[in-house]
């Protein structure tokens, strides 16, 4: 029989968690300005109620924002900020 390798190969579909939430917020904002919402508005009243109908469904938006992590978000964004 043919030599194989019976280790198991590792696939992964993420990028990094940071790369990830700046990418969905980035397609989260296109999506709401481009339906003539205030983005930064809808996206705070979406982190502050964790309601997503903030969230419009235009370009998957509201299912792809659903996917991050709230709390990491906030962490992240809080980072950002102080430059850390």
């Amino acid at each position: 029989m043919g030599s194989y390798d019976d280790r198991t190969q590792e696939f992964s579909i993420n990028l990094p968690m940071q790369y990830d939430m700046q990418q969905v917020l980035t397609i989260v904002y296109d999506a709401l300005k481009e339906k003539g919402y205030n983005p930064v508005s809808q996206i705070v009243g979406y982190l502050l109620s964790e309601d997503p109908t903030y969230i419009t469904t235009h370009n998957n938006a509201r299912s792809l924002i659903r996917k991050i992590d709230r709390d990491e978000l906030l962490k992240a964004m809080v980072r950002t900020y102080l430059g850390e």
